[in-house]
């Protein structure tokens, strides 16, 4: 490896020599790591970090700079803070002269495989491995590219560098700021790298709109006679394996948008969670986590071995595995698709109301994407504690800087005009609520994902259910008859009616506080 002494760093303010490691490449990246005792390499060959007190993203530690340019756009709520541009300034002013002392690493990526609505973003990192993280998350250049490249984005991600709360007008020593005018992004406090990709996630949220685009939290894949899906869920709702179908092939896993021409992948890689992963279960995954040059975060390993264990979460269960798009045998290479024959919510409802499968109608459609809703069971899955309803409105609530309305608008225009298909998926329980119900098996919900990806539900009868009124196909090929008449799989139907209509209740008020 060569050190360059010429800075890239000139559009934060540093016009000095200083010393930086600059595109370097996968395996130089590793080593750079391992030299400074960043990470660890396990049996697989993957790198493995840990990020210490954060493990996951600080939403209330983020912030939009308050500045005329976006200060009229900004869906101002608890999850979009505000910080002054003298408050930002100091911030600047502090990275601009941690930046110009230390070593960093500077990454030079694309994000959009549509070439008409990429991103030129450079990204500063202290660590090595933060580096290695990002460049499998974005999109290389080819090298003729690089030479010229000047960045439309620079995102500076510095974890040794802490706030001062009562000077900086942070609420911690942890900062996630967003200068929309730049756009910059400045990141300090924390070492956990989903920030730097989610950062990117969320400029993308904001500009493509203003260009007819919609940004989607989602994955998709293609079929063999060329037609594209979308799954959109939160984390825990199966949305990253059920769109990794060995029978088709993945456009990307986690971020996209849906232009007048069709989808497109704003990544190049996967950022999968791997608690309790295992290779009978989720082989594709699998595979890719455990190779030469994927990055393993807060995986507990085995000290002698290296044999990582993905069953434990002492550290967080929130364990991940970032690796680039190729990792995952026959995916899309161009990024690209054309408009979604189908589109499926996944909700993992653990009241046990909402049916397996069922088809939305154009209000329904705005209803649970502006809803967003999954639960989960406080304690263990059947037991212990009360089921904890989450609503992340658009399915990407911390990511949105514009009105929920502005997405949700985008997308009901973009089903009526292509006639895309919308299908609620409960990957959730069944049968019963929390303590009662049984949860989902997967065979069956990949019957119905595959069913309604291949369009053979299109056409079939249905029958209204539940307090939504969701139109439940009355039959679907390899799935139980009684698991799509939810409410007479209860022992206690008129408990049914009682937890139906108390997340009725739930929904409607969640929707509510939008309009606040």
């Amino acid at each position: 490896m060569k050190l360059r002494e010429r800075s890239p760093l000139a559009g934060v303010g540093v016009t000095s020599p200083v010393r930086v490691w600059h595109n370097l490449s996968d395996p130089q990246l590793y080593e750079l790591a391992l030299r400074r005792q960043e990470a660890s390499v396990v049996s697989s060959g993957a790198l493995s970090a840990e990020t210490g007190e954060h493990t996951g993203r600080a939403p209330k530690d983020k912030f939009f700079v308050l500045e005329d340019s976006s200060r009229d756009r900004i869906w101002w709520h608890g999850g979009n803070q505000s910080i002054s541009e003298a408050g930002f300034r100091r911030l600047y002013d502090r990275s601009r002269v941690f930046v110009a002392q230390h070593e960093l690493c500077v990454q030079d990526l694309y994000t959009c495989a549509d070439e008409r609505h990429r991103l030129r973003v450079r990204v500063i990192t202290e660590l090595a491995w933060h580096a290695l993280f990002i460049r499998h998350l974005l999109r290389c250049p080819p090298a003729e590219d690089l030479a010229s490249f000047e960045p439309d984005l620079t995102v500076v991600c510095l974890p040794s560098l802490r706030a001062d709360p009562g000077r900086d007008q942070t609420r911690t020593s942890t900062f996630i700021c967003m200068d929309m005018s730049g756009p910059m992004v400045l990141i300090g406090g924390t070492r956990y790298a989903g920030e730097i990709k989610k950062a990117v996630f969320s400029v993308l949220n904001y500009l493509l709109p203003q260009r007819g685009v919609l940004p989607m939290h989602c994955s998709a894949n293609l079929g063999r006679d060329g037609d594209s899906a979308l799954f959109f869920g939160l984390s825990g709702t199966g949305k990253t394996t059920l769109a990794s179908d060995p029978s088709r092939r993945l456009i990307g896993d986690d971020e996209h948008g849906w232009s007048d021409t069709g989808v497109f992948n704003f990544e190049g890689g996967c950022y999968a969670k791997t608690i309790r992963l295992s290779e009978a279960g989720e082989p594709q995954i699998w595979a890719a986590a455990n190779r030469f040059g994927s990055v393993l975060e807060n995986v507990v390993f085995d000290p002698v071995t290296r044999v990582p264990d993905y069953d434990d979460g002492r550290l967080t269960e929130n364990t991940r595995a970032a690796y680039p798009l190729e990792a995952i045998p026959g995916v899309e290479p161009s990024g690209c698709g054309p408009h979604p024959s189908q589109v499926l919510f996944l909700s993992y409802d653990s009241f046990g109301v909402l049916p397996p499968v069922a088809r939305l109608d154009p209000e329904q459609v705005r209803f649970f994407f502006l809803a967003g809703y999954t639960s989960k069971v406080a304690g263990t899955e059947r037991g212990l504690g009360g089921v904890e309803p989450t609503f992340s409105t658009c399915f990407a609530a911390p990511f949105l800087p514009l009105a929920p309305s502005v997405y949700a608008d985008l997308l009901v225009d973009r089903v009526r005009e292509h006639g895309s298909g919308v299908w609620m998926l409960n990957t959730g329980l069944v049968g019963g609520g929390a303590g009662k119900g049984e949860r989902i098996a997967l065979e069956p919900t990949r019957a119905i994902v595959s069913a309604v990806v291949e369009g053979r539900l299109d056409r079939v009868e249905t029958r209204r259910q539940g307090p939504f009124g969701l139109a439940v196909p009355v039959e679907v090929p390899g799935v139980p008859a009684e698991l799509l008449r939810i409410r007479e799989s209860w022992d206690d139907p008129e408990g049914y009616d009682r937890q139906a209509a108390d997340l009725k209740e739930r929904f409607d008020k969640a929707l509510a506080r939008l309009d606040d």
